[in-house]
């Protein structure tokens, strides 16, 4: 095998951090399950086995010493003077330390492996498991289109997954934009007979041709007459619960707002009803009218008056 620092590309006073920084972007790089990377299975082994050199602080110290090679076995002892290893006086070494023993045959064995929490970071407790035991099948996430009608008064909303499959989701009245309803055991199946995933799907207002949404608060341009804003009247206006009728004051302008308490989205158990705020837009009519022109014509040469006084 290569050198463990040559594999992990690093050098041999890079520091633990820096070790483990390498180890996890060649890890992520060559991992079997996701890389395309020619041989990526013999190149994640290797990077694997570096790792268990070089990042155990005990074994990256006898590899340093020239006390075990790069698989992690030990090395022929070497007699200097009168001891072992260069040590004067010195006895056999202890390799226990090491994770090795010298059994029959001259066998070795790595007690060391690389540690499990890197890996499960890496590509998910699932992968870095023995392939026998189970594992949780993977959430899917979906976000889905509300009428603003079913977040008024509740009710089902139909969700197609990107499995193919639909599920009918209940949507509870007065839900807020971007909360999320989780159905448990819904998304995709576990591994070696593990618990299913759950389906994740969060919630968007759908755009509305009347209402726009300001939190619980609804706004509405209310379009009424010349006459009504001049006289006053009675006039019906849309909500998400049918029409109701409101009251326009005499001489109402143009901007004027009308609030229509609790019209809005419904509260929940801390959060009142939003309102409805109607916006008058007077509205001329569509034909010219000879009459109305002569009028305005009027009121301009005998009595006209300035509403952008202060404006420009």
């Amino acid at each position: 095998m290569r050198d463990p620092y040559d594999v992990l590309g690093v050098s041999k006073t890079a520091s633990a951090a820096e070790i483990k920084s390498a180890f996890r972007k060649l890890a992520k790089k060559y991992h079997p399950d996701q890389s395309k990377e020619p041989k990526a299975k013999e190149r994640f082994a290797e990077v694997g086995s570096a790792y268990e050199i070089v990042g155990d602080d005990t074994k990256r110290k006898a590899f340093d010493r020239g006390e075990i090679d790069a698989e992690g076995k030990p090395r022929a002892p070497q007699f200097e003077g009168f001891g072992f290893g260069g040590q004067p006086g010195g006895g056999p070494r202890d390799f226990r330390n090491f994770g090795f023993d010298f059994g029959a045959g001259g066998s070795s064995t790595q007690s060391g492996s690389i540690d499990p929490d890197i890996l499960a970071e890496l590509f998910g407790a699932g992968r870095t498991r023995a392939r026998s035991q189970p594992s949780r099948g993977e959430d899917i996430a979906v976000s889905v289109a509300v009428p603003l009608a079913t977040i008024a008064h509740g009710g089902s909303m139909r969700v197609a997954l990107p499995t193919g499959k639909t599920l009918d989701v209940a949507v509870p009245a007065g839900i807020e934009e971007g909360k999320s309803i989780r159905l448990r055991g819904q998304g995709h199946a576990g591994g070696r007979s593990g618990p299913p995933g759950d389906v994740i799907v969060t919630i968007r207002y759908a755009a509305h041709p009347l209402f726009k949404v300001e939190g619980r608060d609804l706004r509405l341009e209310l379009p009424v007459t010349l006459y009504e804003a001049i006289l006053g009247a009675r006039v019906r206006a849309p909500t998400l619960s049918g029409e109701v009728e409101v009251s326009i004051a005499p001489g109402a302008n143009g901007g004027r707002v009308l609030r229509l308490r609790g019209k809005g989205l419904p509260g929940g158990a801390e959060q009142a009803a939003g309102d409805l705020l109607a916006t008058l837009r007077i509205v001329l009519p569509n034909v010219p009218d000879a009459e109305l022109t002569a009028l305005m014509q009027k009121m301009r040469d005998q009595k006209p008056y300035q509403p952008r006084s202060g404006a420009v």
